[in-house]
């Protein structure tokens, strides 16, 4: 138990570090660690996926929103890009969100994994991702089926939706430095959808205390905590990356996510 609390604690950090650099509210970091951890507890190793997902959603509220409301982070934020493309998110949050309950966790599990090889090889042969270019305005088409696109995948598989607006932002020449900042934004309408949806489709079926419908309530508190604590570290010590280089050591973490999860 001690170790299990050890290693969430680490990750919580993770994701305050992730949160900062990269955009990740949590889910790409949290989910395939609390679900090996849930996986060895029979009780509840039924669900482990679900859970996984679920509290991933709802540290997604926290994070991305403590990384919203940095001062600094609001002062690159554009209305162009997060309206009405937030709307579009949402509404594809709820659809991804009803979506999952319907599904299996072996189901979840393979999509996971086949929508991180996507993103990953997406990544990695456009040329405008690595290298950069010119910034142009998102398309009226982007931001509606491009938009509910993200939210029903990111709800659905938890997330969070900055592994696809990083990448959709990126190839209409935005720097990693606004892809970053836009993209804790655009992950709350599908962390608020998902933790609502995995809330009530999860109540009564956990058969422990301690839960809120899927959410592990007390893997939610320490992620929390330390998650803050890796935010405002990041913040404050972290230091600027190239632009370049900042592109790939976003692939590079998509990479070992991947991994992590196969492992």
């Amino acid at each position: 138990m001690v170790n299990d609390i050890a290693i969430i604690a680490i990750v919580g950090g993770l994701t305050g570090v992730t949160t900062v650099l990269f955009g990740f509210g949590g889910g790409f970091v949290v989910v395939p660690f609390v679900y090996q951890l849930f996986l060895r507890q029979p009780v509840v190793a039924n669900h482990a996926l679900h859970i996984a997902v679920a509290t991933s959603a709802a540290v997604m509220i926290f994070n991305a929103g403590w990384a919203t409301y940095n001062p600094q982070r609001r002062r690159n934020l554009s209305a162009n890009i997060l309206f009405p493309l937030t709307l579009f998110i949402g509404l594809g949050a709820v659809m991804g969100s009803l979506l999952a309950g319907q599904l299996s966790e072996a189901v979840i599990r393979l999509l996971f994994i086949f929508y991180m090889l996507v993103t990953i090889i997406d990544c990695l042969v456009s040329r405008h991702f690595l290298k950069g270019s010119e910034a142009r305005p998102l398309s009226a088409l982007t931001t509606t089926v491009g938009g509910t696109a993200i939210g029903t995948v990111a709800a659905l598989l938890g997330v969070g939706g900055s592994v696809m607006t990083v990448p959709l932002l990126r190839k209409h020449g935005f720097s990693m430095k606004d892809c970053i900042s836009h993209a804790n934004p655009l992950s709350l309408p599908v962390a608020l959808c998902a933790t609502i949806t995995y809330t009530i489709n999860g109540w009564g079926k956990i058969p422990v205390s301690g839960f809120l419908g899927y959410i592990s309530l007390t893997t939610l508190a320490i992620l929390i905590v330390t998650g803050g604590v890796g935010i405002s570290i990041s913040q404050r010590y972290l230091p600027k990356i190239a632009d370049g280089w900042h592109a790939r050591l976003y692939v590079l973490l998509l990479i070992a996510v991947l991994v992590a999860m196969f492992i």
